[in-house]
Formats: structure tokens, sequence, C-alpha cells
């Protein structure tokens, strides 16, 4: 493999296998509120629940699966993780009540952990390092196009036949991203301080050279839980159910445009430089968000929020790996999935709750503050350490 490619067969192909699962994965996030909404009368909180369970497993999980690569080697239980997660997605064909919907969103929960921790842990390996930054934005992009496709795709398939129909397709889906994990190939990096049969430890739980950006990571998904899970909800509040799938398409557009443009700055200038300005902007596309009573103003809000929050997860992630030697990588991608995975799921039951207490509007308002506060913290945290 060249020092310095990136686009290298391995890279694409642990590309496609994350596209192939985030596509399910997002339309699921934002159809299954609506599932509960609509089909079994239930409230937006008990919408979000949905979310909240299968993240909530996420985060049960998580901090193991770092040790759990490095054990068993991270394509073997990419492999294994996938095809748990095609199993576990055959289930909504049969489901029939709230509390079953519950359960087995839990349980896909747990291949959801260690599938999504592997393909981001085995990018992070392919990439050059220098390159990180680049190759890691490249990599998300897969995850930022299934928050297009996802999502349009989910909303569009209602609207024309029914949930039964969309969870067949997100089954073919899933085995799309089973046959593609056979074509991933990578050397495993061996954990020379880690004996063979070593036990799990508290402190394999997490890696603590990245749990100051993971925390950031934290509540910047808590901020955008409130997009993921309920934008659907609030375009079909303010009667603009025909474009609230056209909200991630144009995301995804302003996104793709900026991510080359930001990753190579982040690598040549260091991280303060282009996070900063990134989240200012994600604060203001929350604030003409929460204004939002027509079609324009809402997709010139999906367009400033893909270009603000769109490179922040790449570079989040790419600071916590650099911290961290090669064969620590698993659990520095575990250690920042574990608490950016728990800001969605805490995001999406608690401000189901908010919204129905202030109302969309004052949600947004109020979230865009918080993004204001967490770029304070980030400049405080790296005052002295900008570069990745």
């Amino acid at each position: 493999m060249s020092e310095s490619k990136i686009w290298t067969k391995n890279f694409i192909s642990i590309a496609i296998v994350n596209l192939f699962v985030f596509i399910s994965f997002y339309t699921l996030l934002t159809t299954l509120p609506l599932f509960v909404i609509e089909e079994w009368g239930g409230s937006e909180a008990q919408g979000g629940l949905v979310v909240t369970a299968m993240l909530l497993a996420a985060i049960l999980l998580r901090p193991f699966s770092g040790t759990i690569l490095s054990k068993y080697g991270k394509r073997t239980m990419l492999l294994i993780s996938n095809i748990l997660f095609a199993i576990t997605m055959i289930g909504y064909l049969f489901i029939e009540s709230y509390t079953a919907m519950l359960v087995l969103r839990f349980i896909h929960g747990f291949s959801f952990a260690i599938l999504t921790t592997a393909t981001s842990a085995i990018a992070a390996d392919i990439v050059p390092a220098k390159k990180r930054g680049e190759g890691l934005g490249y990599f998300t992009m897969s995850m930022n196009l299934a928050i297009v496709l996802g999502p349009f795709l989910g909303l569009s398939i209602i609207q024309l036949t029914t949930y039964t129909n969309l969870f067949v397709i997100l089954n073919l889906f899933t085995v799309l991203s089973v046959i593609s994990t056979f074509f991933v190939h990578t050397k495993e990096v061996k954990n020379a301080d880690q004996p063979k049969n070593s036990s799990f430890t508290w402190k394999e739980l997490l890696e603590k050279e990245a749990l100051s950006i993971s925390l950031i990571g934290l509540l910047v998904a808590f901020a955008y839980s409130s997009i993921v899970s309920f934008i659907s909800v609030y375009a079909n509040a303010r009667g603009l159910e025909h474009v609230s799938g056209y909200f991630f398409v144009v995301f995804a557009v302003t996104m793709l445009i900026s991510r080359p443009f930001l990753g190579k700055q982040f690598d040549l200038r260091g991280a303060r430089p282009v996070i900063v300005p990134c989240m200012v902007l994600f604060s203001l596309g929350l604030v003409m968000l929460s204004f939002s009573s027509n079609a324009v103003t809402f997709l010139i809000a999906a367009g400033v929020i893909g270009v603000g929050y769109g490179s922040l997860l790449p570079f989040f992630l790419s600071l916590a790996v650099s911290k961290v030697k090669m064969n620590r990588t698993g659990h520095a991608t575990a250690t920042f999935y574990t608490l950016y995975d728990l800001g969605i799921a805490v995001g999406s039951f608690i401000l189901g709750i908010i919204v129905t207490m202030i109302g969309f509007t004052n949600m947004f308002i109020m979230l865009a503050i918080l993004v204001g506060i967490i770029l304070l913290l980030f400049a405080y945290l790296y005052h002295g350490d900008n570069r990745p």
C-alpha cells in the first residue's frame, strides 16, 4: 500500500460497508419516530425512545468494543458483527407492538456498536497518518451520504407505499453490506501491552487520551440529535412535509462540496482554524432553522448546517485517534463513539420531552446557544494543542 495514497482497494471497500450500514441506520432513525406516531398513535417522546433504545445498547457495549477488536481481530469482528446486524434487521418485518420494537432496537444496538467501531478503526489504520484528517473526512462521507440517502429514501418510500416494504429494502441493503465486507483486508496490529489471555479491565474500556475531544463530540451530538430525530416531525408541524426529505439532500450537497477543502485545511493548519468556524456555522444554522416557515429558509438552514456540522465528526475522530498508538486506534475509536452515541441517545429522548414543553422554535434556539458554549469549551481545551 502506498504511504501517501488514500483511495486504495481496502479504503473503498470499508467505505462501502460503512455506507450501507449507515443508510439502514439513518433510514430507521428518521422513519421509526414517524412510524410510532402515525401507526401506533405514540407521542414525540415515545418516538425519540425508539432511537434511544438502540443507541443505549451501543453505548453499553461500545466501551468493550476496542478490546474485543484487539483480542479477536478487526476484520473478523467486522464480518461477525455485520452478519448479526443483518440478521437483526429481519426482525422489523415482524414487529407488532411498541414494547417489542424497543426490545428489537436494543438488540440491534449491540452489533451496531462493534460494527461501526470496526469500520472506523480499520479506516483510521488504512489512511496515511499525514493525511488522516482528509482521509477520515472522505471515509465519513459514506456516513454523510447515508444521512441523505437514508432519510430521503425512507421518507419517500413511506409516502408511496408501506413501512413493511421499507423494511424489506433495508434488509437488501444489509445483505449488500455483508457482501462488501469480504473485500476488506487489513493487517492486524497486535497490542504488545496486553497479554493474550488478559481479561477486560476498567482501564481497557475507555482511552483516556481521547476523552476530552470525545466529550466535545458528545455535546455536539446532543445538539445534532434534534436534526436526525425530529426534522421530519418539525417539517410536518410547519406544513413542510413535502420538502422534509430534501433537507438531507441539501445538507449533503453543501457538506460534500466543503469537505475536501476543509479536510485539507485541517491537515495543513490544524484543528482550531477549521473547527471553530464550523461550529459557528452549525449554531447559525440552528437559529435559521428555528425561524423557518417556508421551504426556502428551511433548505437554506439545511445548507448552513451541512457546512457547519458536516465535517465536525471526522475532525473530532481524527483528533481522538491521533493521540494514541496504532494498536490503540480501536480503543480511541470506541471511546469517541461511546460518547457520541450517548449524546445522540440522550438528546433524542430529552429533546423529545423538551419540545413538548417549549416547542420547536425555542428548542432550536436553545441548542444554538449550547453549540456556542461548546465552541468556547473546545477553544479552552485546545488552546495550546492546535495540531491533530
